[in-house]
Formats: structure tokens, C-alpha cells, sequence
């Protein structure tokens, strides 16, 4: 039987604010890149870092509901496919890293690298030239998936082909490897290469386990807000819900066993290369921003999320969804800045006007590509052979 969704428009109100973050935050950021380039590089790279893992994130939400096949998330699929829209946004956006390379990463000045060995022994991976073909290869594997995965979920509101799902299914199978690798491998390259002398096999999990759950934020935030506002279908009830509060949680210890792991193996082994890396997180005012990202990225919202009725409270999860979200960019924030105050010969973190300008950009950007293709596709993919299943969906 044919499920019969009414399919509201979105407000152009919602165009029209992330417009004008987009320009306010296109000026605070023009600004800084005239008065204080070297700080505005480090923040882009925070910005780039955050939009990758809403929008790359997404898409694997995508796929990862095909594979597993769920029914209780395909309510909600449109929305981290209009996340994920963003995606072929990324090869422009990566342009201004690629200029300010040699501000950015140290292995790009070729006398450094000469007089040092370790530089030296890395060259081969890290070089301008495999640096730019990686990336193009990263690109290139987003965007191939991205145009398969929205062409079948929106030819299917037409044909109601269930062959496009299994279709859907088997390409998902394919992508979740190269998801996880070129997710890892840019983490590697953008961040982690800040500090070429660091080294860590986890870098990239870690920065794994955050996008996943930043995307689950994303799309926790934006379904509690439809809801909220009619523009979901009133059979998706709060059990749907209580699902995607559940998986946020589930990363939030994900992120948490993995940054501990790091943590304390590396404390452990005691190598000088691996721990003057959480040295420069810990002299001066960082180490208050790195006990503070222990209680805002982890135990506050452990605490928050941990019962069920938190779960099924819409309000509390429009909260939680906002929190983890900054928690996030805080994230990225600890992640980068650290290399910037240390060549520059700061000893804490440095926040003003030009921090404000850059998440003011990544919000804008995402209202409006969220409008823009809500504007020609429905908010559920209403040929979905799964669609009633989860409109029956209720917890036990």
C-alpha cells in the first residue's frame, strides 16, 4: 500500500537567516585574513574540519541505515541527505587551506625539511604534490557516492522501485570502507600534520567518532525542530526519537573510550614525539580548555543523556543536539588552535571576533543548502519500501 505523506514547504525565513550568517560571517572572516592571516588559516581549517564532518558524516549516516538496514531512521534519511549536500561545496571550500599551506603546515618549508630527519622521513607522504592527489582522491570518492545514494532515494519518491534500495544497499557496502579510510586519512592530513613531528593510529578514529556523532546531532537537531514545527508527518512519534537520542549517546562514550585510549597510551610509552603533543594542551590557559572539553564533550552530556526520559523529551534533545554541536567545534578547536599560540609564543588560547566569524559561516552555509533542497525534493523519502515500517514503529 502507497504511504501517503503531506510534504509543507520550509519557511524562506530559514534562507534568508543562513544568508545573512553566511555575510556576517563572511566579513569577520575577510577581516581577519587582512589583520591576522596566520590565526585566520588555523580557525578556516577549524570551520573546513566541522562542515567535512556534517556533511561527509551525514552521507555515511546514509549509507549505514542501507547497510544495516533500519527502518526506524528512514523518517528521517532526507534530512542527512540534505546535509549532505554540502558535499561537492568542499573542493571550493578547500582552496584557501591549499593557499595557506605554508603558513599552516610546518613540512611544506623545504630548509625544515632538509634539516630534519624525521621531516625527512616522512617527506614521502608528506609532500605538496601526494597532498594535493589525496585530497583529490578523497573528493572524488564523496562526491561519486553522494550523487548515487540522493539520484536513488529521489527517483524512488517517483518509480517506488524497491530495487533502488537494494541497489542503495550494495553501494553502501562499498563506501563504509572508504568512508572510514578517507575520513581517517584526512584527519591525518589537515589536522593531525599541524604537528608533523606527532604521530598517532588513533588521530583518525578519533576524529571518526566525532563526525558521527556531530552528524547524529545535526540531524537530531533539525528532525526535533520539524517536529516541533509541523513539518513532520504526526505518526513519526517520540520512539523514533528515543533512537537517535540513544545513538548521540552511544558516541558520545565512543568518542570518549577512543580519546582515552590515545590518551593513556601514549602517557604510557612516554615517547617524546608523541607527548609534547598533550604538553602543549596543558601549558598555561590550555589545560583549562582541555578539562573543560572533558566535561562538555563527555561527562556532562554522559550524565545528560544517560536516562531514557531524556531520550523522549523533544526539548532536551533540541538542547543536547545544540550542546554537542558546539561540543564539536570546541573539538576541532583543541585540536588545531594549540599549533597556532605555540609558534607564536602564547601560552593559553586566544578567543575574540576573528572565532566568531568562521562557525557563523559552517551554521549559514547548512540552513541554506537545507532550504535550497528542501525546496525541490520531499522532507521523506516517501517511495522508501521501509516507510510504513517505520511509521508503525513503537518501543517495547
Amino acid at each position: 500500500m502507497e504511504v501517503q505523506i503531506e510534504n509543507k514547504k520550509i519557511p524562506n525565513k530559514v534562507f534568508s537567516i543562513g544568508i545573512a550568517l553566511i555575510v556576517i560571517g563572511g566579513i569577520l572572516a575577510a577581516a581577519s585574513f587582512i589583520f591576522n592571516p596566520d590565526r585566520a588559516y588555523f580557525n578556516y581549517v577549524i570551520m573546513y574540519m566541522f562542515i567535512v564532518s556534517i556533511a561527509i558524516g551525514s552521507l555515511g549516516l546514509v549509507a549505514m541505515e542501507y547497510l544495516v538496514g533500519a527502518s526506524w531512521s528512514v523518517p528521517f534519511r532526507r534530512i542527512s541527505e540534505f546535509l549532505s549536500s554540502v558535499t561537492p561545496l568542499l573542493v571550493l571550500l578547500v582552496i584557501p587551506i591549499i593557499l595557506g599551506m605554508h603558513t599552516l603546515y610546518h613540512w611544506t618549508h623545504h630548509d625544515a625539511v632538509e634539516a630534519d630527519p624525521i621531516l625527512k622521513g616522512k617527506e614521502p607522504y608528506l609532500n605538496t604534490s601526494f597532498f594535493l592527489i589525496r585530497l583529490a582522491i578523497y573528493f572524488i570518492i564523496w562526491i561519486i557516492f553522494f550523487i548515487i545514494f540522493i539520484r536513488n532515494s529521489q527517483k524512488q519518491d517517483v518509480t517506488r522501485d524497491p530495487k533502488l534500495t537494494r541497489r542503495s544497499v550494495a553501494f553502501s557496502a562499498l563506501f563504509a570502507p572508504l568512508f572510514i579510510i578517507t575520513l581517517t586519512f584526512l584527519a591525518v592530513d589537515l589536522v593531525m600534520s599541524l604537528e608533523p613531528h606527532y604521530y598517532s593510529t588513533m588521530f583518525g578514529v578519533y576524529y571518526f567518532a566525532g563526525t558521527l556523532g556531530v552528524a547524529f546531532a545535526a540531524l537530531t537537531l533539525i528532525a526535533v525542530l520539524l517536529k516541533q514545527n509541523g513539518y513532520l508527518d504526526p505518526r513519526i512519534s517520540n520512539d523514533q526519537f528515543y533512537s537517535l537520542g540513544t545513538m548521540m549517546f552511544a558516541f558520545v562514550i565512543f568518542w570518549a573510550y577512543i580519546a582515552f585510549s590515545q590518551f593513556v597510551l601514549q602517557w604510557y610509552a612516554d615517547i617524546p614525539d608523541e607527548t609534547f603533543w598533550y604538553t602543549m594542551r596543558w601549558e598555561g590557559g590550555w589545560k583549562y580548555v582541555s578539562i573543560g572539553l572533558l566535561f562538555f564533550h563527555f561527562i556532562l552530556p554522559f550524565l545528560i543523556l544517560l536516562p531514557r526520559s531524556t531520550k523522549t523529551n523533544l526539548q532536551k534533545l533540541k538542547i543536547m543536539s545544540i550542546w554537542m554541536l558546539a561540543a564539536h567545534y570546541l573539538d576541532m578547536y583543541w585540536l588545531v588552535m594549540p599549533t597556532y599560540t605555540h609558534a607564536h609564543g602564547m601560552h593559553g588560547p586566544v578567543f575574540g571576533w576573528i572565532e566568531i566569524g568562521f562557525p557563523l559561516i559552517a551554521v549559514g552555509l547548512f540552513m541554506v543548502a537545507f532550504k535550497m533542497k528542501s525546496n525541490k525534493t520531499n522532507l521523506i523519502p516517501v517511495g522508501d519500501p521501509k516507510l510504513q515500517n517505520a511509521l508503525d514503529f513503537h518501543l517495547y
